[in-house]
């Protein structure tokens, strides 16, 4: 599974699977396995602000630190994402 960055945010691994590049850009946060399953999932805006589909295991304290980190990296990421032939950023 491609990570964004090495190191753990909030004691999470932010990643993508190789299957979620026909999705808009998204960012999936695990501490385990870097598999969808039990795992968060943030669309990221063009703005890097990001939208929370799925919680997982986080707490409000991760959500937080995760969407402020996505916020503050997400052209980075952004250009990981399209490295892989991601799709665009979300749109809604």
């Amino acid at each position: 599974m491609p990570k964004y960055f090495r190191d753990k945010i909030a004691n999470h691994y932010l990643y993508f699977t190789s299957q979620c590049i026909v999705e808009a850009m998204h960012v999936h946060a695990s501490d385990r396995k870097l598999t969808e399953v039990n795992s968060a999932k943030f669309f990221v805006r063009e703005d890097g602000s990001s939208v929370m589909q799925k919680r997982g295991d986080l707490t409000d304290s991760e959500i937080t630190t995760i969407q402020k980190f996505i916020k503050e990296n997400y052209i980075d990421m952004y250009k990981t994402w399209k490295d892989f032939g991601g799709k665009e950023f979300y749109r809604k």
